[in-house]
């Protein structure tokens, strides 16, 4: 049987698509955390049929914007004294900076000591290079 404790502080990082939940467990470095992380993936979901989820059983910073953008539709539960006090439900960032590489192997940001720094394009989530304006993949 499953058994995963409650969260008495931290965060619940819940409708993960199905297969996102460790990519945002690796570009949020939640490996090097001290405190319990647990990622459960293809979780039943009323919405999604499937979903992932992350428990973090510690109140630590957490970067939205990263979630956001690799999961725009995820909701972020607060938890104190295992009550939840807060939902975020998030919306995708504006601009996003090294988070992802730009693809143009020809972009100054591959070639030089500079940010990797994407910009929102359009309401479809489409996310475009600062310098060369290619897309992110």
């Amino acid at each position: 049987m499953l058994n995963i404790d409650s969260i008495e502080n931290g965060y619940v990082i819940d409708h993960i698509p199905a297969g996102k939940g460790m990519q945002i467990y690796n570009i949020l470095s939640l490996d090097k955390l001290s405190c319990q992380v647990a990622i459960i993936t293809n979780a039943k979901s009323k919405k999604n049929n499937v979903k992932d989820i992350i428990k973090i059983n510690e109140l630590v910073d957490l970067d939205l914007d990263v979630i956001a953008y690799i999961a725009p539709n995820a909701t972020v539960n607060v938890i104190k004294n295992s009550e939840r006090i807060d939902k975020k439900n998030l919306s995708l960032p504006k601009e996003i900076k090294n988070v992802v590489k730009c693809p143009n192997p020809r972009c100054i940001s591959n070639n030089e000591d500079i940010d990797h720094i994407f910009k929102l394009t359009d309401e479809k989530g489409t996310y475009r290079c600062l310098y060369c304006e290619t897309m992110a993949l």
